[in-house]
């Protein structure tokens, strides 16, 4: 990994991103803003947040930097040292463990050739654990960047992970084909249309 940047500024593009989120809040509130642009600053600096860009923020938004730091380093969601191209979030939470997710952390380590909080050696995967995605009927549960994966087995992991290693991109959502949040072995009530 490189060493983190000593300067950081938003590009014009997300600068007028972080202006428009900016215009959302009320005069004098603008500190309101700061997990979007914190957000949009992370994008903009492949995936995490250096002290620079923490500095920067707490610019745009004119307040001190330590408020910056309390909430960056407050909220797991940002990323304080870098991270692969991909960081992939496994939802640990009781739902998705009691459905595999520790079958999910083993595939992945296998797979990616490094452990919880790590880095791979090429690289692209951060692997982490975290929790709940939010998904809990679709469990188990992954986040790969923006994407969820759901109803996955190990094996569908790896695959995953496969083709995000050569450039491509599976279908997101259940990996079962279910729709939605719909049972898993289909509907058992309110299975045919009934008389008044």
């Amino acid at each position: 990994m490189s060493a983190a940047p000593e300067t950081f500024a938003f590009t014009p593009e997300y600068r007028a991103k972080a202006d428009a989120i900016i215009a959302k809040y009320p005069a004098g509130r603008q500190a309101s803003a700061m997990l979007p642009l914190l957000d949009l600053a992370q994008r903009q600096n492949n995936g995490w947040l250096s002290r620079a860009a923490l500095d920067h923020v707490a610019e745009v938004l004119g307040v001190a930097p330590i408020k910056v730091y309390e909430v960056a380093t407050f909220y797991t969601m940002y990323n304080l040292k870098p991270v692969g191209r991909h960081l992939v979030q496994i939802c640990r939470t009781t739902p998705c463990w009691l459905r595999g997710s520790d079958d999910l952390r083993a595939a992945a380590e296998q797979e990616l050739g490094c452990g919880l909080k790590e880095t791979s050696p090429d690289g692209l995967f951060t692997l982490v654990e975290v929790e709940c995605l939010g998904a809990c009927v679709n469990a188990p549960v992954v986040q790969i960047n923006d994407d969820f994966y759901e109803d996955l087995t190990a094996e569908q992991f790896k695959n995953v992970l496969r083709a995000l290693r050569r450039g491509e991109r599976l279908p997101i959502g259940s990996q079962t084909g279910r729709q939605c949040s719909e049972p898993a072995a289909g509907p058992t009530t309110l299975t045919e249309i009934g008389r008044s």
